[in-house]
């Protein structure tokens, strides 16, 4: 008779009861992540305010091949809020309309938003009759999942803004930054937003601004793969056009570096690197 001795491993099980135990950990950080989205989803149609985009930055990088903790951000609007603001700062275009992020950090769901008291540091702004609007419009759709304002702990005026400039009108630089974005292959649109016009459905005149919105999820994915809470100002990336005091126009956008040291105190090489591949991108567009 021939007796066969097979190996023991004693780790065997436990690994496999290791690697099944994140995966459902994983799954429900995912299932609290998009339980959040769901509520913040329903409360923004239920307070009357207009979806610009939903962009579910983990499941679109998955697509690519890249692996992120799990993060949806939908932004929305109301114009009523939006031109009291940006008539006394148009550069305040850059952060608005309302964003609000439902993510995971350390395997935990999390929601945080833009508030208030950003935008007033950030851009300076001192009418506090439209600053208390905008916050009492966010709450409405905040307070069904509850979540942070991003920090302004190290924020000051113009903090991370990346400025260019262009002979180009507005329409123009809209028209070649389009057409530049949406040549990349790795690269998604989400879509624009006509500041003006929506201004003048509130009977206000402002300048011309346009908020451009697109992203790469493969690499902003890699970028937010440790860094999650930056796809609250960073990803989708925005452009914001307006015209320039002599002629022209002027292109903002965000400093995903300098994003990254606001919430986390550190960057990395992928965020520097988009940075240059931005700059230069645009740079292009614009000449």
């Amino acid at each position: 008779m021939t007796v066969i001795r097979t190996a023991h491993r004693p780790f065997a099980g436990i690994s496999l009861i290791f690697v099944t135990a994140m995966m459902a950990q994983a799954s429900s950080v995912q299932e609290a992540v998009d339980k959040n989205f769901t509520s913040i989803e329903i409360a923004i149609e239920d307070a009357g305010l207009a979806s610009i985009a939903s962009i579910d930055h983990a499941r679109l990088a998955a697509a690519e091949g890249v692996e992120m903790p799990p993060s949806r951000v939908q932004i929305f609007s109301d114009p009523e809020i939006n031109t009291p603001i940006l008539k006394e700062n148009i550069r305040a275009g850059l952060d608005l309309p309302f964003r609000v992020l439902s993510f995971a950090q350390d395997s935990t769901a999390k929601v945080a938003h833009t508030g208030s008291d950003f935008l007033q540091v950030r851009h300076g702004l001192s009418d506090k009759s439209a600053l208390d609007t905008f916050s009492q419009r966010l709450a409405e759709v905040t307070r069904a999942a509850g979540g942070d304002a991003a920090t302004i702990d190290g924020l000051s005026r113009d903090y991370g803004v990346i400025e260019l400039t262009s002979a180009l009108s507005v329409a123009e630089a809209v028209e070649n930054l389009t057409n530049i974005v949406m040549s990349q292959d790795d690269t998604v649109w989400f879509g624009e937003i006509d500041f003006r016009a929506e201004a003048a459905t509130q009977g206000v005149e402002l300048p011309e601004a346009v908020l451009l919105l697109f992203g790469g999820p493969g690499p902003g994915g890699v970028a937010m793969a440790e860094f999650p809470a930056i796809g609250l100002d960073a990803f989708c990336q925005k452009l914001l056009v307006y015209p320039g005091n002599d002629g022209g126009s002027v292109v903002i956008f965000n400093d995903i570096a300098a994003f990254a040291e606001l919430h986390y105190g550190s960057s990395g090489k992928p965020h520097h690197a988009l940075n240059e591949r931005l700059t230069a991108t645009f740079q292009k567009a614009l000449q």
